[in-house]
């Protein structure tokens, strides 16, 4: 069985309020040529369809005639779990319909795992194939662990034990199958320990703070087909666990990043192969940072011959002092070269000195990491009072630990 795991579309996203209908369309017109020639039985989307939990009209209408529309090539089976900017309600609402054209959604967490458990049939012999655990982001009332007076510490733990049980609330139902060769695959929508962020993802509270490693998934799983960080990687270098990333970059953070889908055949319950297939990009999204003049000759020199929409660029300049008509000169050499290249931002210029000074600060803050509080409040009286015996300030400051101490003990 071939498997195709997507995830992060973030249908109807916006970058500076500019939209990005035709970057997405280009990807899920690719996404169809790519099912049908890679033969792809299963359509894999680990959440985030969409950027708002209130999608635009446009947003819907690309989702829906992308499933009309892919449920007339090879793939069999489709599998969407929701993300934490996805709406539950909006997700399910066609479920039933949906699952007419097998089609399953699970836009949130049921009290029930077994609703999250999807058994996938061949349509001709009616023997299973494929076991999917379907898991949705996990919201705080889905785990339901919080206690009154619990410190953050404890409350991490919590919610990583929740997360761990969640799936390990599994097992028991897929050794079955397991036992019969039938390979299973999990789905999720969190943040996993050691995964590599971007600025476009947002905080969320379970899925940030609740970091899960690759072992506390199952070892039952043959593959987890994570969402949420947009950038594609391993959990923890566990070849079986991975991000497949966004499809397209959402913030200029993911500049440098290549955009795929995975491709993956099991065979005799097993995964026996994983490829990565890089996503064709119709729109760069490029930075340029430097002195002044490295800037202007970067615009000028930037080719985008390869892409079929004008760039976008983040600009900051470097510059020894203010230069009051900078913002016209950048705006000028971009007027020039509209038709292939567009400024989307224009960054608070770098002054030199505000440089070293902010350098300077986080040296300093690096430092006080490394000294005890008496020793803070010693550099701060220098600081302040540089030519006053501190002695007696110093002494209040240790008394005043002191009770502090004591009332932590207490």
């Amino acid at each position: 069985m071939r498997v195709l795991h997507t995830s992060d579309w973030h249908l109807g996203q916006r970058l500076v309020n500019l939209d990005r209908t035709e970057e997405h369309q280009h990807f899920l017109d690719w996404l169809l040529q790519t099912i049908e020639q890679e033969k792809v039985e299963v359509l894999l989307m680990s959440g985030d369809v969409f950027d708002t939990g209130a999608p635009s009209n446009t947003a819907l209408l690309q989702y829906y005639n992308f499933l009309t529309r892919v449920c007339a090539t090879c793939c069999r089976h489709i599998v969407i779990t929701g993300g934490n900017h996805d709406s539950i309600s909006t997700l399910n609402a066609p479920k039933e319909l949906l699952d007419c054209f097998n089609i399953k959604v699970i836009g949130g967490a049921s009290d029930n795992p077994l609703d999250e458990l999807i058994i996938l049939n061949n349509p001709d012999t009616e023997q299973t194939e494929l076991i999917v655990c379907a898991v949705p982001f996990l919201r705080d009332r889905d785990l339901r662990l919080s206690v009154p007076g619990e410190s953050t510490e404890e409350r991490e733990k919590r919610l990583k034990q929740g997360i761990a049980s969640h799936y390990a609330g599994f097992v028991e139902h897929i050794l079955p199958y397991k036992a019969q060769q039938i390979p299973v695959v999990a789905m999720g929508h969190l943040f996993a320990a050691g995964g590599s962020t971007t600025e476009s993802e947002k905080e969320i509270h379970v899925g940030n703070l609740a970091q899960i490693g690759a072992d506390q998934f199952p070892k039952e799983f043959n593959y987890v087909a994570l969402g949420h960080l947009h950038r594609p990687q391993l959990v923890n270098k566990t070849h079986h666990i991975r991000y497949s990333g966004s499809p397209i970059p959402l913030s200029f953070s993911e500049v440098t990043d290549n955009k795929i889908i995975l491709i993956l055949d099991f065979e005799a319950g097993a995964l026996t192969d994983l490829r990565e297939i890089e996503v064709p990009t119709c729109r760069k999204l490029v930075r340029f940072k430097g002195d002044l003049e490295k800037v202007k000759q970067q615009i000028i020199a930037y080719d985008n011959n390869r892409y079929t929409l004008p760039a976008w660029a983040e600009v900051q300049v470097e510059l020894e002092a203010a230069q009051p008509d900078l913002h016209q000169q950048i705006n000028s050499l971009f007027e020039q070269r509209e038709d292939e290249i567009q400024l989307l931002i224009l960054r608070p210029p770098l002054i030199k000195k505000q440089r070293q000074a902010l350098e300077q600060q986080v040296a300093t803050e690096t430092e006080l990491h490394l000294l005890k509080e008496e020793d803070v409040f010693l550099k701060r009286c220098q600081s302040e009072f540089p030519d006053s015996d501190h002695t007696e300030l110093q002494q209040t400051f240790a008394e005043l630990l002191e009770l502090m101490r004591q009332g932590e003990e207490s």
